[in-house]
């Protein structure tokens, strides 16, 4: 097996007298399509019997839709939207896990001219309020609900009232309509709407995971996907050489699987498997069952996933195999990734294939579509974010002594529905859009080689004595050092002569027979290794209760919004700086 094609980086550099760097991707990636879903049409018609969707049914089988098949399924879907009044103003709200039937309505909407936004299933499964749940509809609007299961979403659908017509795949409600009945017989009125397509029309909604308030809506226009789908064939010349084949758990209302991954499998004419599985004890053994059944081409995951996955592989040298054998590349983000983590995976894929697979990560946002930045250099460690991508430039400006990034881009996001305010608040005075993020250099003297992620700059705080503390990246060294003990943990000290952490540990783990024991062994060792007063932590408490999503102290991602934990736990907070030195618990 040859190696796998990437893109050759050109790039250009410009220093500002003020220390802000301009680093620009040179060209423009060559268009695919003038839309994403076009790609579908191509496809329909030169590999119209290639499995484009497959999903394993109730028998444990694996259900597949042909492109020829997709096509048209979203044709008549799509003219079934339209007959129901249902367009750019009336867009349709999507409450379900990934399955074929969300993917078919998600690309009929595009097809047709009508927007769709998929919702996080905490919002609905997890919340007991449903406040999240109502503000999204309340901002959007929706014309039509869809949940994949009345029965599992109906205290959500409830709560939603009886205003919005609604419609169910299994376990219709009183009052909802079949996934079956929204298709119209004649497709016309699609095919003139998909004719009449703009690239400034909007093409879906993306909710950011809502850590300061109630979750935005970020405007997905149809340009937005092409052009960044465009970048990602670019930068993965290998698509272009054989169709990709992933199994994928990442969820579709989240950017990183339900923009990048999903379109970028559809673009190439590849197959996307519906992994229903999930980097959990209870759900691992479904995912390493997919993987015995497929071998993929292109692999996604979070650190924790890939962690669980290499001690299946160990323990099963023939899932291994099948899982490294086509492989070319895998891609993991969500988190730091653990240095031992990596160096399994590369030895282990170098000693199933014979040859090096390339582990990587990159950097983007909801709002960039999300493809931005990424590594194709083989590394040796976890980390490096890498370069931007073609047409892109990445600006570096000096912000306390760190180089906050901010991006131009083609698929940048022209802003937040409903919210013109932090629209604009959102791209600098040149039109750049601050990420938020910070970046430092794998190699000062040769930008070219990448960056690593540097924190988040409005994470940063200063102790009392001036000194300033990186909250992400010790944030993330803390974690990985108690090994997977604790789930996250939130660093205070500003304007404190010293830094202390409250720690959510992880489930289960505080029932193990001298656990706080080990605990305290490990939050001595971390101050000790500490380098001063910005890295070392005195005081570390163990919280009783998990994270409140409703409370907005978690994401429907699983990260840590700091400064509602903060708000909400005013006890914990003065305790812990009022302990001694050392470990304690709530």
């Amino acid at each position: 097996m040859t190696q796998p094609r990437f893109w050759t980086p050109q790039i250009s550099i410009t220093r500002r007298e003020d220390g802000t760097i301009l680093m620009r991707h040179e060209g423009t990636a060559p268009r695919l399509a003038e839309t994403v879903v076009a790609r579908i049409g191509h496809w329909a018609q030169t590999a119209p019997d290639r499995t484009a969707l497959a999903q394993r049914g109730a028998d444990g089988a694996w259900q597949r839709i042909s492109y020829g098949e997709l096509w048209q399924a979203m044709r008549h879907l799509g003219a079934g939207l339209l007959a129901r009044g249902l367009g750019q103003d009336r867009p349709v709200l999507i409450l379900s896990e990934n399955a074929l039937d969300h993917a078919v309505l998600a690309l009929a909407g595009q097809y047709a001219g009508v927007p769709t936004a998929a919702l996080s299933t905490a919002f609905s499964l997890v919340s007991d309020s449903f406040d999240k749940l109502r503000d999204a509809v309340t901002l959007l609007r929706p014309g039509l609900v869809y949940a994949s299961d009345g029965a599992r979403y109906g205290r959500a659908l409830a709560a939603l009232g009886d205003d919005i017509p609604k419609v169910c795949s299994v376990n219709m409600p009183a009052g909802a309509a079949t996934f079956a009945s929204l298709s119209a017989p004649d497709p016309a009125p699609a095919d003139a709407a998909f004719a009449a397509l703009r690239g400034d029309m909007v093409a879906k909604y993306l909710f950011t995971s809502g850590s300061t308030g109630s979750p935005k809506a970020v405007i997905n226009t149809h340009d937005m996907l092409a052009r960044n789908q465009d970048m990602v064939a670019d930068c993965f010349a290998f698509l272009a050489d054989r169709p990709p084949v992933v199994v994928d758990w990442a969820p579709w209302s989240h950017t990183a699987s339900g923009n990048k991954v999903f379109h970028m499998v559809l673009c190439h004419g590849g197959t996307y498997h519906i992994d229903e599985g999930k980097p959990s004890p209870a759900l691992i053994g479904r995912t390493l069952d997919n993987l015995r059944d497929v071998s993929p081409t292109w692999y996604f995951n979070v650190p924790a996933g890939y962690e669980m996955l290499l001690e299946a592989f160990r323990d099963d040298p023939a899932l291994a195999a099948r899982f490294f054998g086509n492989l070319d590349m895998m891609m993991y983000a969500g988190a730091g990734m653990a240095q031992h983590i990596w160096e399994g995976l590369s030895a282990m894929s170098h000693q199933v294939t014979g040859r090096d697979v390339l582990l990587t990560t990159g950097l983007g946002a909801t709002e960039t579509g999300p493809f931005a930045l990424m590594c194709t250099t083989p590394q040796d460690a976890p980390g490096n974010v890498g370069l931007p991508s073609r047409g892109i430039t990445l600006k570096l400006v000096p912000n306390e002594g760190k180089l906050e990034a901010r991006l131009h881009s083609p698929s940048i996001t022209r802003g937040y529905l409903g919210d013109a305010a932090t629209s604009a608040q959102m791209l600098d005075e040149e039109g750049f859009y601050c990420l938020g993020d910070a970046l430092r250099p794998a190699d000062p003297d040769d930008l070219t080689k990448g960056f690593f992620f540097d924190g988040r700059i409005a994470e940063n705080f200063k102790l009392a004595t001036g000194t300033w503390v990186a909250v992400g990246a010790l944030r993330a060294r803390l974690v990985d050092h108690f090994g997977g003990l604790i789930r996250d943990a939130v660093i205070l000290g500003e304007d404190r002569p010293a830094l202390v952490a409250l720690l959510f540990p992880s489930e289960g783990v505080m029932e193990r027979p001298g656990i706080i024991d080990d605990l305290a062994r490990l939050q001595a060792s971390f101050a000790a290794g500490a380098t001063g007063s910005s890295t070392r932590i005195a005081r570390m408490l163990i919280l009783r209760d998990p994270p409140s999503l409703d409370r907005g102290e978690v994401t429907d991602k699983g990260s840590i919004n700091a400064r509602a934990v903060i708000r909400h736990r005013p006890d914990a907070v003065a305790r812990v700086y009022d302990t001694p030195e050392g470990l304690s618990r709530e």
